[in-house]
């Protein structure tokens, strides 16, 4: 195994961790806010870590090119999918204080 090979192996074997880590945090926190909190968070960064291991094996510019885009596309769609859900659940979130 070659050191770049060790390399893109701890990368992959981090991202799918991270992966793992946000989904035991959508099953462990208590409220709708915290879990997509969690998701957002270590899913991104595990997309991220993931993309970096496999870039060696775009082939070419445009291929890294295009795993960026990918990662930053999903960047975006996971922010705005997280904000309008927090937007759907805060009203109910507010009314819970009120009640406690």
């Amino acid at each position: 195994m070659t050191p770049l090979e060790l390399v893109q192996s701890l990368l992959l074997l981090a991202g799918c961790g991270f992966y793992a880590v946000g989904t035991l945090g959508l099953f462990r926190f208590p409220d709708t806010l915290s879990r997509i909190h969690a998701l957002t968070k270590v899913d991104n960064l595990g997309l991220g870590l993931i993309i970096l291991g496999v870039l060696p094996f775009a082939g070419s510019l445009a291929g890294v090119a295009k795993l960026v885009l990918i990662w930053l596309l999903a960047l975006a769609a996971s922010a705005t999918a997280a904000h309008l859900v927090a937007l759907a659940v805060r009203p109910r979130a507010d009314e819970e204080e009120h009640h406690d």
